[in-house]
């Protein structure tokens, strides 16, 4: 798949780099990268408007039990796709709601999100640093982090698939989890223990260990968070997407930050890209203008 550039040229989604005139470049290639609603953004905790409407309405979370899993490196990230043919209902009580049990599959509402409406979730893709003083996308007073990981949903009562809601009114909502470095996170461990498996952009790992995406959440009440309307981070970076960044961070060891930072950006046995040391790092988008948005604050 490709998008048509403003000049009439033609260039491939996966034709795009982090670094240098590649970062540049987006917007050349994929118009929605210029417009007004761009992501990511610095959060400023002190003017951000606090929303009583969000505390009213809780955001609820009905995960299930993930039994097989794909983990893959595409040369611009590592994405975690559940597999929700193999899911059961064994995810803890602190994130059902009074549907879980007849809802097979892994979705989120409330919140910020259109009433009666769910979002399912798609996939999960992390963002890191070379050093620990980089790494994600959001900023919070202007202070970046090791890494952020994005769990992205698609609006299964409006579209049909994933593509359909891409770009469209209320179709995708993106939930963040900013990463601190601390103690070792069982949740992470199930992937970090398969990371030397793809190490190398197009390897891909089928995982069979049962795992519940709730456990990558922080806060389990789902109580403290910011929202503002935003974009994908990455070309063809569309907008309309809602954004859902936690207040607390999760924490994951030294030791499985580092299993990040050994993927390489480049096909086993080919030179990385022009300008890279190969290395599958600095995965972020620099935050772009807030301009006229307004971010809500769940909590005071």
């Amino acid at each position: 798949m490709s998008e048509v550039a403003e000049a009439g040229e033609t260039l491939p989604e996966e034709d795009w780099g982090y670094y240098g005139e590649g970062l540049s470049e987006w917007g050349l290639h994929w118009p929605y990268a210029n417009g007004d609603q761009q992501s990511p953004v610095n959060i400023n905790s002190r003017t951000a408007t606090f929303d009583e409407s969000l505390a009213e309405r809780p955001l609820l979370i009905s995960y299930c039990l993930c039994r097989e899993w794909e983990l893959s490196n595409d040369g611009h990230t590592v994405q975690v796709v559940p597999k929700p043919k193999t899911a059961t209902f064994e995810s803890s009580a602190a994130f059902r709601d009074s549907r879980s049990e007849q809802v097979l599959k892994l979705v989120t509402s409330g919140g910020p999100l259109p009433e009666s409406h769910e979002f399912e979730l798609c996939h999960l893709r992390f963002h890191w640093g070379r050093e620990d003083d980089r790494g994600s996308e959001h900023t919070v007073n202007f202070k970046a982090f090791p890494m952020e990981l994005h769990l992205l949903h698609w609006n299964t009562s409006l579209y049909s698939n994933l593509a359909d809601a891409m770009g469209k009114r209320d179709g995708i909502v993106i939930m963040s989890v900013i990463v601190q470095i601390g103690r070792e996170n069982a949740g992470v461990k199930n992937f970090t223990d398969h990371l030397e498996d793809i190490q190398y952009k197009g390897k891909s790992k089928t995982i069979t260990t049962a795992f519940n995406p709730a456990a990558f959440l922080p806060d389990p009440a789902l109580r403290e968070y910011w929202t503002y309307e935003g974009s994908l981070t990455s070309p063809p970076c569309y907008e309309n997407v809602q954004w859902i960044i936690f207040r607390y961070p999760l924490t994951i060891s030294h030791v499985q930050m580092e299993e990040f930072r050994r993927l390489r950006c480049h096909a086993k046995g080919q030179p990385p890209p022009p300008g890279e040391e190969g290395m599958l790092c600095d995965n972020f988008r620099p935050t772009q203008p807030i301009k006229s948005r307004i971010i809500r604050a769940s909590f005071q």
